[in-house]
């Protein structure tokens, strides 16, 4: 790795990495989406987290002269990105959602839900500002496909006097999730069941469920970069047209939904799908800053009508 040894040698500071890394990832013409949308951010979230420096705090170590050790560690780490195409949360085991860290590894799918968004920024607000539900009265949550279990231990975080439960169908991924509920500060709070959606749950209601399924369409699986090939296909392909999960659990949801609760889905594309397929269905399509992916919302009262 001829060019791994000249930056070991030659590059300095933390701002030297940071411009090396960026120019190396452009011309090797890396994909994102696994937490970060482009080169810079992809840089400075491996090169700060590599160095055990706040996420979000690049400017104040920009002139900072790294120690031989820390220089090597970053141009290995920059070169295996590039060779591996491994996203950076798995060469560095670690993701945030909303600040709050996860482990992660290629056991599980890299926590991205935009519902981590939604959680904290108004997800129970309407585009008008209508009141969806009273979060004061969330007691009890679900959440289905929890993977590295992000979602479910977000929810704890902001539901501070509710249940969580999490469902996931893979051993692996139950694995990890485990891992990160007995290291969070609410993870007392957070019950981890192993099983395919409703059945580890059976006869449990919520006042709400929220879930980020497998949702990638067929066509799209065969596209995907080869970034998206490091996590597990059962995390990603969700059928031909991406929505054979989000039906069943369409079709579930309401045995499981308290009178006034409700239920947050992400999908992909299939948003024009399900509203001609479930026309009766009054789905609210909810905003998010920076969605490629589509997320919405129905109350038990409507998905049980």
């Amino acid at each position: 790795m001829p060019q791994a040894e000249d930056a070991r040698t030659h590059l300095h500071t933390l701002r030297d990495f940071f411009r090396y890394a960026i120019s190396r990832f452009e011309s090797a013409g890396l994909s994102y989406g696994h937490g970060t949308t482009n080169s810079g951010d992809e840089a400075a979230f491996m090169i700060l987290e590599s160095l055990h420096l706040p996420i979000d705090r690049l400017d104040p170590f920009l002139d900072a002269r790294l120690l031989p050790e820390e220089r090597a560690r970053l141009a290995d780490l920059i070169e295996a990105r590039i060779t591996t195409r491994k996203p950076a949360s798995y060469l560095l085991k670690k993701a945030y959602i909303k600040g709050i860290p996860f482990y992660v590894d290629e056991r599980v799918i890299v926590p991205r839900s935009f519902i981590g968004e939604l959680l904290f920024e108004g997800l129970f607000t309407d585009g008008g500002g209508k009141q969806l539900m009273d979060t004061d009265s969330i007691e009890t949550v679900l959440d289905l496909c929890t993977g590295s279990g992000a979602l479910a231990i977000l929810a704890a975080h902001v539901f501070g006097g509710a249940q969580v439960d999490a469902v996931e169908l893979s051993a692996d991924a139950v694995a990890v999730a485990r891992r990160n509920i007995l290291e969070s500060p609410v993870g007392d709070r957070v019950e981890l069941f192993r099983g395919d959606l409703f059945a580890p749950v059976k006869g449990r209601r919520y006042d709400l469920i929220i879930t980020n399924p497998p949702y990638v369409d067929e066509q799209a699986m065969a596209e995907l970069p080869p970034e998206y090939s490091h996590e597990p296909v059962m995390a990603l392909a969700g059928g031909p047209d991406g929505l054979d999960i989000v039906r069943r659990i369409l079709k579930e949801a309401p045995a499981h939904l308290n009178p006034g609760g409700g239920l947050i889905c992400e999908i992909g594309t299939g948003r024009e799908i399900l509203d001609e397929e479930f026309p009766d269905l009054p789905l609210l399509w909810l905003d998010t800053e920076e969605s490629s992916a589509e997320v919405f919302w129905i109350s038990a009262a409507d998905l049980t009508r």
